[in-house]
């Protein structure tokens, strides 16, 4: 089976696709041949899902601000599979007015090195040979799209080529609250970003379950075995994004926040109001969102839930006495 795509990687891809097309591309064109689609098409019929998934992508490429158009021919009018979609090149580009100095350039250039999501995968070059294939060139520089600098964690790369190549991986994890780090064995079927944290979503093989792991989490090397998995149905990175934001939800903080404090203006963004100066704000990770509110200090006092009083209060007893202070 082909290897599992995540949701950027597919909207990434779509938006090459279109970007790199003068007269669009229908419906077909796009499921058949553009990574994340394609690998499940199925050339005679029964691609409703994948319609589905497109009309929602298409949703959130315009939430995004990008001006994606639609392109009916007077012979086809009414017959959408003939619809062909693009995204003006012109439209897209920076105004012409807008220029830039040699220095912000510069400092445009270091903000892009900060961020390096690598290079296009074999499945996405092979997508773009199909696209080709099509009559599609883009003169687009995707180098651009991979800054050199490292900002991500050490073991997303090692994961996705074993994503790619379907292999099964062992690393070490250290759960919040547990000083030993123990071993896993995952069959990785998905890498996903929620909440501006990398994740990976697999197969536990020892708890013969899906589960997904934090990045920042994994200790030491990520080795990959010689064993090999098949992937099961369905995508695995909407099951993981799915699964994030059930917990997301499900956990719910209470905050005083002092006012026109810096603790106001970051967390009272991320929350909404339950009272005077109280907000509530929801999570994912307990300890990580402990450790966002505790650096706050005295600008915040954590009403509720209980864990969440406990481990604030956990970090800043911590903090008095790595600096030599009494009882927190």
């Amino acid at each position: 089976m082909p290897a599992a795509v995540s949701n950027e990687e597919r909207l990434f891809s779509l938006v090459l696709a279109l970007l790199a097309t003068e007269t669009g591309l229908t419906k077909a064109d796009i499921l058949s041949s553009v990574q994340g689609y394609r690998q499940r098409y199925r050339p005679n019929g029964g691609n409703a899902s994948l319609e589905r998934q497109f009309e929602r992508d298409k949703e959130d490429i315009r939430d995004l601000g990008v001006p994606l158009e639609s392109i009916e021919l007077p012979a086809d009018q009414g017959a959408v599979q003939y619809t062909r979609y693009r995204i003006p090149k012109g439209e897209y580009d920076l105004p012409a007015d807008v220029t830039f100095t040699p220095q912000e350039i510069a400092l445009l250039d270091l903000a892009a090195l900060a961020w390096r999501e690598g290079s296009l995968s074999g499945e996405s070059r092979r997508a773009l040979m199909k696209l080709r294939s099509l009559g599609i060139e883009s003169e687009e520089p995707l180098i651009g799209f991979a800054p050199r600098l490292r900002a991500r964690d050490a073991a997303f790369d090692p994961l996705r080529d074993a994503i790619e190549r379907r292999r099964v991986v062992q690393f070490g994890y250290l759960k919040p609250g547990e000083s030993r780090v123990r071993r896993r064995r995952v069959a990785p079927l998905a890498l996903v970003q929620f909440g501006g944290r990398w994740h990976v979503h697999g197969t536990d093989l020892a708890a013969k379950g899906r589960r997904t792991f934090l990045l920042s989490r994994i200790a030491g090397a990520v080795e990959e075995t010689g064993e090999g998995f098949e992937a099961p149905e369905g995508v695995p990175a909407e099951d993981a994004l799915d699964g994030l934001n059930a917990v997301f939800r499900a956990n719910r903080a209470l905050l005083e926040l002092t006012p026109d404090t810096d603790a106001a203006a970051r967390l009272g963004s991320r929350g909404e109001p339950a009272g005077d100066g109280v907000v509530a704000v929801h999570f994912t990770d307990l300890a990580l969102f402990a450790d966002d509110v505790a650096a706050f200090g005295p600008e915040v006092l954590v009403l509720e839930p209980p864990e969440l009083v406990e481990a604030v209060r956990d970090r800043l007893a911590a903090v008095v006495a790595a600096h030599g202070g009494g009882d927190a």
